[in-house]
């Protein structure tokens, strides 16, 4: 090759080089719509589950006001006890005085430091047996009033506990849902309206399913049936965080009217919902059993029986039955079934 041939040669490769550096790689190729898709609902679920665990929250923060608010009754009621016991040591106190002065411990029960006088008041020999008894009264008075007093601050401590969890769970619930927003603003218009026809085509296609289920279902008797009567009447309505009913609902505010229309009393929270009822395995599962997914459990639903289940998924979905209940959740696993 002459020296002008292998310059030309040359100068070909480099371009060649550059012009490969300008083409894009496949790894850097745009999502596509069905990648979007995938990626928005998964950000739903995500928020679906920190909403349910915000509801594990709020029930936990009312079952500890309530234990707080009753040990603190509990409190009131002992202060008013000891007060009272405490003005009649010191009338025994004025009489003694009355009698020839005040001993030594007497002086020591209004002094700083009446723990000492307490500690020494069975020895006394100046108190008659009937006044160390009432002596031996408000010193465990004392005691109790101030273990309750202990016990209303570690109530408090979890109360406090309880609601930094809540708040947590909230906003992390309402960040996973603006993370799926802000996926979809950075679309074409044309794509956004591509991806909500899709969505619901989806729906209404579970809905038309569900609603033929539903019509086509045999009468279940007890409990279960009342339960899943009315929990197939609420298919179509939206899932919204917390709502429980009437015509919106998330999962566990779904389970909890359903039973609560059958006579049975739930709290609105599937993790909270896991701890009643009767424990058995999903093969020996009935209609009406509720079925509880996650670790930590984060979603519930209503057992219908031939794999079927009846729930409220998540947000941007609506209240529908579902085929294959065992892995209906895809990654969220079933972990426990309960019946009622």
């Amino acid at each position: 090759m002459t020296r002008m041939g292998l310059r030309s040669a040359l100068a070909i490769c480099a371009a060649l080089t550059m012009g490969s550096a300008l083409i894009p790689s496949v790894a850097q190729a745009a999502p596509t719509l069905a990648q979007i898709q995938s990626q928005v609902r998964q950000l739903e679920e995500d928020a679906t589950e920190a909403a349910e665990g915000a509801q594990a929250a709020k029930v936990q923060l009312a079952t500890l006001n309530k234990t707080l608010n009753g040990i603190k009754q509990e409190a009131a009621a002992q202060g008013v006890t000891v007060a009272a016991l405490k003005k009649s040591l010191g009338t025994i106190a004025i009489e003694q005085y009355k009698a020839g002065g005040l001993s030594q411990g007497l002086e020591l029960l209004f002094s700083a430091n009446p723990e000492l006088y307490l500690s020494s008041a069975g020895s006394l020999e100046s108190i008659t047996r009937a006044k160390s008894t009432q002596l031996r009264k408000f010193e465990a008075a004392q005691q109790r009033l101030k273990a309750t007093s202990l016990t209303v601050n570690d109530k408090l401590a979890l109360v406090q506990a309880a609601q930094k969890k809540f708040a947590q769970q909230s906003a992390q619930a309402k960040s996973k849902l603006a993370a799926a927003e802000k996926i979809l603003a950075k679309l074409k218009k044309a794509d956004r309206a591509r991806l909500a026809a899709l969505k619901a085509a989806e729906e209404d296609a579970d809905q038309a399913a569900s609603k033929a289920y539903a019509s086509s279902a045999g009468a279940i008797s007890g409990r279960a049936g009342l339960a899943i009567k009315y929990a197939l009447k609420q298919i179509g309505d939206r899932y919204v965080f917390g709502a429980a009913g009437t015509v919106t609902w998330d999962c566990s505010g779904l389970t909890m009217r359903a039973y609560q229309a059958a006579g049975v009393s739930l709290p609105h929270s599937s993790r909270a919902q896991a701890r009643y009822g009767r424990s058995v395995s999903y093969k020996s599962a009935k209609p009406g059993d509720l079925l509880f997914y996650g670790r930590p459990i984060s979603h519930v639903g209503i057992y219908l029986g031939g794999g079927k289940m009846v729930h409220a998924p998540r947000s941007g979905s609506r209240v529908k039955v579902v085929s294959n209940a065992a892995t209906a959740l895809g990654r969220k696993p079933l972990v426990a079934v309960r019946r009622f």
